[in-house]
């Protein structure tokens, strides 16, 4: 299978230092479930840090009054978070409203209209896919698209040859460099952290390759459900809505090769590069569940095919990482909410010292930890080993920022570093193509609580099988300590 990508490089990205910030946020589907649990909150914390001070313009067609829409954003930020009453005041100020519809050019004259003196907007269109078209026509046509900024939330395209139909969409009023696809996920402190651990620490770079690691598993599990989102997840499903993005993106973030610099471009090129060197996952190598009751949910169909549950293993065709499988799975109804990275080294070459793999653990959510797993002499007269790791702990966030808040920030700044490129989008879909609909892999059944249908045991077999990661610890505090569990496996020295 190939594929060919293209990126608009006409005009080159100017670094966030040395870019203008917009002069106005605008966002569309502004009475979506969306902007009242997420964007509300990140407008006030924005606010807060003294990251917004422009007009902020929502657009929805509900029917409501500015006053309905300043009462939705404070009863947004009362279940999310709680109300600042000085950065709420500053909010209502700069709050405005246009109920209208998105086919009705007068909508977007009328923004224009409020635009007034705004040369510089950002427009975040936190709407389904299916009316970017529309929306993006009415800007352009308005004049509302002339040198602004556009950010759009995944999922870019249903497969590669629909991402590539919406990036002709975007360019024909945006060029690339004022185009903004925005995945939360990137703005995760957590996720951040992968990177720069990767970077800012030499004693990594040595055993960070194929001589060193047998393997690397990425979990990302939720104990919920699919509940108020048959309808979404019907069209999605497992594969698109996770892996084609926050799994893969995991995986650029441990595979690539050190930027050359912080600029944007420069760590983006290396993440697309990695996704080049991936070939198409194949249906073998993929295993597909369905959590038990999912068929009754409302807006899902009776026979539906829909995976709730995915795993496979693929390989990273580069010189680092040649012949080192990557286990990605994730899943809903599981028994935990977490996110979780194992990094597994091989065996050291002496048989006398048995007992489980040394290991790098990253636990990218819903706490934050990084984890060295080790091996010492267990105390007492014989010459035996036991586990411990050295984890560096961080569970104190109160000084992060959310998602949302760090995301909007840089695209008005014209920051593009925690955002996707077009080429990746692309890159990242051409390695799913072969598993989508309608040439998926078989669909198994498996219990709520679960770790999914047992046929993907047979994915990691070969490297002792998948890591469970366990609930969440949160403790409130930050640490740095060695533990170790007196009923893991032991190894005796031999003589």
């Amino acid at each position: 299978m190939s594929a060919t990508f293209t990126v608009n490089v006409t005009e080159p990205r100017r670094l966030a230092k040395d870019a203008a910030r917009s002069d106005a946020l605008v966002f569309f589907g502004a009475t979506g479930d969306l902007a009242y649990k997420q964007i509300f909150p990140s407008l006030q914390q924005m606010i807060k840090r003294g990251n917004l001070n422009v007009p902020v313009i929502g657009v929805a067609k509900a029917g409501w009054s500015l006053e309905q829409f300043r009462a939705r954003a404070q009863d947004s930020l009362a279940k999310h978070g709680g109300v600042d009453q000085a950065a709420f005041s500053k909010l209502l100020e700069l709050l405005n409203y246009i109920d209208g519809d998105y086919h009705d050019p007068a909508t977007f004259t009328k923004l224009r209209q409020i635009l007034g003196k705004a040369q510089l907007p950002t427009h975040y269109l936190a709407i389904p896919p299916s009316f970017f078209e529309t929306v993006v026509k009415g800007l352009t046509d308005s004049g509302c698209s002339k040198n602004a900024r556009v950010v759009v939330e995944k999922p870019f395209g249903r497969d590669l040859a629909s991402a590539q139909e919406l990036d002709a969409t975007l360019h024909a009023a945006f060029p690339e460099s004022s185009v903004f696809r925005i995945d939360h996920y990137l703005g995760k402190e957590e996720v951040e952290n992968l990177l720069f651990f990767r970077f800012a620490n030499t004693f990594l770079e040595p055993i960070w390759n194929r001589n060193y690691v047998q393997c690397v598993q990425i979990t990302m599990a939720e104990s919920f459900g699919v509940a108020g989102r048959g309808k979404f997840y019907e069209e999605a499903g497992a594969i698109r809505d996770v892996v084609q993005n926050h799994l893969l993106q995991v995986v650029g973030f441990l595979t690539m090769e050190p930027p050359t610099s912080m600029y944007p471009e420069s760590l983006r090129d290396e993440q697309v590069r990695v996704f080049r060197t991936i070939p198409p996952i194949q249906p073998e190598n993929v295993v597909r569940g369905q959590f038990e009751g999912y068929r009754e949910i409302p807006d899902v169909s009776p026979d539906s095919q829909v995976e709730t549950f995915a795993a496979l293993r693929l390989e990273v065709d580069s010189w680092r990482w040649d012949g080192v499988p990557f286990l990605l799975r994730t899943g809903k109804c599981l028994p935990v909410t977490a996110t979780e990275v194992l990094v597994k080294l091989k065996q050291p070459p002496l048989r006398r010292f048995p007992g489980q793999n040394n290991y790098f653990r990253f636990r990218l959510g819903p706490d934050l930890s990084i984890n060295l797993g080790a091996r010492i002499k267990r105390p007492g007269p014989e010459l035996s080993s036991m586990p411990v790791e050295l984890s560096a702990v961080h569970l104190d966030l109160s000084a992060e920022l959310l998602p949302y808040e760090r995301l909007l920030t840089d695209a008005m700044r014209g920051d593009p570093l925690l955002f996707v490129r077009q080429d990746a989008v692309e890159a990242a879909w051409a390695i799913v193509d072969p598993i989508l609909s309608p040439h998926a892999p078989p669909l198994y059944p498996y219990p709520r609580g679960s770790w999914g249908p047992p046929e993907a045991d047979r994915l990691a077999q070969d490297v002792g099988g998948w890591h469970n990661p366990e609930p969440s610890t949160d403790s409130g505090t930050s640490h740095h300590m060695w533990k170790y569990d007196e009923h893991e496996d032991s190894g005796k020295v031999g003589a």
